[in-house]
């Protein structure tokens, strides 16, 4: 007896590997592309001290305000000042932003 492999045999699981790679790629896109939408606006630790409550729903007055802006490093304040600019960015932190546009002098 001859054996033959069968052209069609495994086809199922060549394709089932393939849609869980095209699954996994999907994912991984995902994962950076969620991660880079995420800004600096968003990060606790860098909005915390502009906010006089853990929750961070009351700013600051101007004048301290400024002094944590003094103390951030010209990077995170050119980070801030970029998304502030970014209308999609900026607008869960308009009020923010606006403060913070004044307080830079760019209001």
């Amino acid at each position: 007896m001859s054996t033959v492999a069968d052209p069609v045999a495994g086809t199922g699981e060549r394709e089932l590997m393939n849609i869980r790679t095209v699954c996994l790629g999907v994912l991984a896109a995902t994962v950076i592309g969620g991660s880079a939408l995420a800004g600096i606006l968003d990060e606790p630790k860098m909005m915390a001290p502009f906010f006089t409550d853990k929750t961070m729903k009351t700013m600051k007055a101007d004048a301290d305000m400024k002094k944590v802006w003094a103390k951030m490093s010209k990077k995170h304040q050119a980070a801030m000042m970029k998304e502030c600019q970014d209308a999609a960015m900026s607008k869960p932190h308009a009020e923010f932003c606006a403060k913070l546009n004044a307080l830079a002098g760019k209001a």
